[in-house]
């Protein structure tokens, strides 16, 4: 593993302890997604938005991996994260 790979996967590990309860966009049902937050309306897990913008991918880019998102949800899930980084969970 290189210096940049080590750096990664930090922050990969930062967004794990994100409580995402408090954003509009999350949704938690049981059984969906083994109860996983979500995007609402969506089986989308936010981690893997914030992990490929925090990775260098563009809002663009995202977008065309993630269609069914608005640029302006996508934006608020990156905010959010950003945000609520290394916060306490309820």
């Amino acid at each position: 593993m290189v210096k940049g790979e080590r750096t990664n996967m930090a922050k990969l590990e930062v967004h794990a302890g994100i409580d995402w309860t408090a954003c509009e966009l999350i949704e938690q049902i049981p059984g969906k997604v083994s109860g996983r937050p979500i995007v609402r309306g969506t089986r989308i897990m936010p981690e893997g938005i914030v992990n490929s913008f925090d990775m260098g991918e563009s809002i663009e880019d995202i977008h065309e991996d993630w269609p069914s998102l608005s640029i302006a949800q996508i934006k608020r899930l990156i905010d959010f994260a950003h945000a609520h980084r290394g916060q306490p969970t309820r």
